[in-house]
């Protein structure tokens, strides 16, 4: 079962999504997913995730601000604190690198009963939260 769900997320995600523009590599869009989805995200934090160390983490964020697609912003209450957020740039950047193109989707769906778009929007919806 699993090799078919990451056979069957594979051929989708390759049949389906955008066209790369931006030069990004694969921890950059990492760390973009990881401000984008948690809260509170400093470099510590992305390295953990990502398990490399804190400076490979902080020159990764540098790159990320310096395209200005991530800035930081100091904790009021305890000025040691520096957490991460992402630009308009950086989320538009994000979408571009982590989601289905809009169009190429909606072709695949209108070949669906609206029955079947509805499965396959439940079955997503499930993943998604057990997953959490």
């Amino acid at each position: 079962m699993i090799d078919e769900i990451n056979r069957y997320f594979t051929d989708i995600y390759f049949e389906l999504h955008l066209a790369q523009q931006e030069a990004i590599s694969h921890q950059s869009v990492r760390i973009l997913q990881m401000v984008h989805k948690k809260q509170f995200v400093m470099i510590r934090d992305i390295a953990e995730h990502l398990s490399i160390s804190h400076n490979t983490a902080s020159e990764h964020v540098k790159k990320l601000v310096s395209n200005g697609w991530l800035y930081k912003e100091r904790y009021e209450k305890d000025q040691r604190k520096v957490y991460l957020h992402l630009t308009k740039l950086g989320l538009q950047i994000l979408k571009k690198n982590t989601e289905l193109d809009g169009e190429k989707l909606q072709t695949a769906l209108d070949k669906l009963s609206n029955n079947e778009r509805i499965q396959i929007v439940k079955a997503f919806q499930l993943l998604s939260e057990v997953s959490k």
